[in-house]
């Protein structure tokens, strides 16, 4: 009844097609009144903590998304405490494990030529770490089409999101010598894979998120309609999270090494770029492939 009503303002509703099934759902636009009534006005202090939270250094927008802006900003629906925070120092070390590869020429991601120039990028990173990779995409369309291309023109145990149960593909991966993951969504969080295994994570495109979504377009609607960039208020620090989220698949212990790569070339073209470089681990930068495969040596030299 309250969905098929849909009056309530505060959320977004829509109808979902799954087979035969038909879904009517609702989901609030603004999270931050349930949580003050729900969570801040019951206890007494809260600790919220993830590796991802802050963007770029700083947590404006998980505060602006839970409703805990300071008490001397300007905003209807901040809760009115006092919040502290606080961006722990990794305990991995970045500029010796890691090296984050970005590629020196990439056409735009929107361009026909995206795809086979994108498959020649994942080639020659997977010749370097010896497959041992994750090649994670924005989206199914984007992960089948760089499976398709590159499968069959590397030598490596090739596995694909949606081939089987995501539990099944993980021990299938863990157990297989120097094999490759194809994956998207699922596997951008939430998957621990230590060692010599998992030595190289390859990220399609900047993650943001879907601008049809309804929740998506809901929630940039209501900052455009207060004044606001939703752009800069909600989809570069949402995209910055699970950027972080997916190239933290990589290192996951003190003695793990490996490679990043990230083909998106608006991380170097547009100003907004440097936003999500500055969220990254502080991993040395190349676009050399030579430079890139030196993190395999165990006395490897500095990367400028």
């Amino acid at each position: 009844e309250f969905i098929v009503a849909g009056d309530d303002r505060r959320y977004v509703y829509w109808a979902e097609r799954r087979g035969r099934g038909l879904f009517l759902r609702a989901s609030p636009i603004d999270v931050s009144t349930l949580l003050q009534d729900k969570l801040f006005e019951r206890v007494e202090t809260v600790v919220l903590t993830s590796a991802t939270l802050a963007s770029a250094g700083r947590f404006d927008f998980i505060r602006r998304r839970l409703g805990l802006a300071d008490s001397d900003e300007e905003d209807g629906n901040a809760v009115a405490a006092k919040t502290d925070e606080l961006v722990a120092p990794s305990g991995y070390n970045y500029e010796e494990q890691a090296v984050l590869y970005l590629p020196p020429q990439m056409p735009d991601p929107r361009s026909p030529q995206w795809a086979d120039a994108a498959a020649r990028e994942v080639i020659k990173l997977l010749e370097i770490s010896g497959g041992r990779a994750f090649v994670l995409s924005t989206s199914l369309s984007g992960m089948r089409a760089l499976y398709e291309r590159v499968a069959p023109e590397v030598d490596f145990p090739c596995f694909v999101q949606g081939s089987a149960s995501k539990a099944g593909l993980l021990e299938k991966f863990r157990t297989t010598p120097n094999a490759v993951l194809f994956a998207t969504a699922s596997f951008w969080q939430g998957v621990d894979v230590r060692g010599r295994q998992l030595s190289c994570v390859i990220i399609d495109k900047l993650p943001f998120a879907v601008p049809t979504d309804p929740v998506v377009a809901a929630r940039q609607r209501f900052i455009e309609d207060q004044g606001g960039s939703s752009f800069y208020s909600y989809s570069i620090p949402q995209a910055v999270i699970t950027l972080k989220q997916g190239v933290g698949r990589l290192i996951r212990s003190a003695s793990d090494r490996g490679l990043l790569a990230v083909l998106d070339p608006r991380l170097r073209k547009q100003a907004y770029g440097r936003l999500f470089l500055e969220s990254l681990p502080p991993c040395r930068i190349t676009s050399d492939l030579s430079e890139a495969a030196a993190v395999f040596e165990q006395d490897a030299p500095a990367v400028r």
